[in-house]
């Protein structure tokens, strides 16, 4: 069974705003997402900038007691789900058996674990929350969102660090495809701003150790020197076409390739050749009929690290050869930094986006590109330009590399 699949609904919560208009008209824009750190007190931190969602409101999409038992992860991205299923118009327009959730986060409840644990070290047992286990774990979002709609189809969560958001989509892709389901609600989301999780991105010189925002995040710059640590979420619908066609629905872009390896390589570096990036971007970009590469746009993972960007670029390489001077390619991050397992679904949003109103989404600050990174990268602004095919790529640590390809529907 080889069914097609398409996407049908939007949503977002983002450093650069907390719904799907105004994220996009913000990437085009070139707006930087990244500030000083609000959410904790960063006075003693090394680095005390990150790119955080602001004004966000839970309250708007749960109620208080759901709220008060769910980690803010969970919060960012049943918001996204619910407002991409709310423009899809799925609701009420699916067999429940034949409709899931596929939703990654890298890290889950990371906040709820420092203050629970903190309460533990002070207070003693007897003071940790009953909720303390189902706000902490990973796979919470997805069942969430499940429970919201009746969702009684394959629910899971996928858990592959900066990869989680992309794998969840690809995978969810192919549970319709291969006939598992007809709707899927899928996307990733993370809420990792924290005391621990960036002291410990600190401590392995990950992140750009600047506090000067405009220089912080560098994708292909020869000054990058590591990542911005951010937040946020980002939900698709996906349905499987005749589905979809039925029910008169209003189709963004049909979902074609999905590419998903592992380097094998290093638990935190990736492989300099590239070898199994190149695989999962040539899986997807086959699966997506192999256009020609002046015709496609690649929103690049795009970290800002040194090894990331150049290992990316050669990968880029492996796949298009000497076409890959042809190719358009941008990196988000340099405006919404890095929202980690929420930054996949988020990109592949952009991305659909920048080939539904053939507008390429900038790499601003890009002002001195590294010789070693030498495509074209959009650098400062966003690009008048029509594209067939997009991709959109995710590289995490353990080696996990995640590839997910569209194209403009053909009746």
């Amino acid at each position: 069974m080889d069914r097609r699949v398409v996407v049908t609904g939007l949503g977002a919560i983002t450093p650069l705003g907390n719904d799907v208009n105004t994220l996009w008209n913000n990437l085009i824009a070139g707006e930087l997402g990244i500030g000083p750190i609000t959410l904790f007190d960063a006075t003693d931190f090394a680095v005390q900038i990150a790119a955080e969602v602001k004004d966000f409101d839970p309250m708007q999409y749960m109620e208080k007691s759901e709220v008060r038992r769910s980690d803010r992860n969970v919060q960012m991205g049943l918001a996204a789900a619910i407002q991409a299923v709310e423009e899809s118009g799925i609701e009420g327009h699916f067999d429940p058996e034949r409709a899931g959730v596929y939703f990654g986060s890298g890290i889950g409840g990371i906040a709820t674990f420092e203050d629970v644990f903190e309460k533990f070290l002070d207070k003693g047992p007897r003071f940790v929350s009953p909720y303390f286990i189902p706000m902490m774990i990973p796979n919470m979002c997805a069942g969430t969102i499940a429970i919201r709609y009746g969702m009684q189809g394959p629910a899971l969560p996928a858990v592959s660090a900066c990869a989680s958001g992309t794998n969840a989509l690809g995978e969810a892709f192919r549970a319709i495809k291969d006939g598992y389901a007809d709707v899927m609600i899928t996307g990733g989301t993370e809420a990792a701003v924290t005391r621990s999780s960036v002291a410990g991105f600190i401590k392995m010189q990950a992140l750009n150790q600047t506090n000067d925002v405009t220089r912080a995040s560098l994708p292909f710059h020869k000054d990058r020197g590591g990542f911005v640590i951010g937040e946020g979420a980002g939900a698709m619908v996906l349905e499987e076409y005749e589905h979809a066609k039925a029910r008169g629905a209003k189709i963004y872009a049909e979902f074609t390739g999905y590419g998903s390896t592992c380097d094998a390589h290093h638990m935190t570096a990736p492989d300099p050749e590239g070898k199994a990036g190149a695989k999962a971007i040539r899986d997807a970009w086959e699966g997506s009929g192999s256009p020609s590469a002046d015709k496609v746009y690649v929103n690049a993972h795009g970290t800002g690290t040194p090894l990331n960007d150049k290992s990316e670029t050669l990968a880029l390489k492996k796949v298009f050869g000497e076409g890959a001077k042809d190719l358009v390619i941008s990196s988000t991050k340099s405006m919404t930094g890095h929202m980690l397992g929420g930054t996949g679904a988020v990109e592949a949003i952009a991305s659909v986006l920048a080939m539904k109103n053939s507008i390429i989404p900038p790499t601003i600050g890009l002002d001195d590109q590294d010789p070693e990174c030498d495509l074209d990268y959009t650098p400062l602004k966003a690009r008048e330009y029509s594209v067939d095919c997009v991709l959109s790529t995710s590289l995490g640590f353990g080696g996990h590399n995640a590839c997910v390809g569209f194209r403009k529907v053909n009746e």
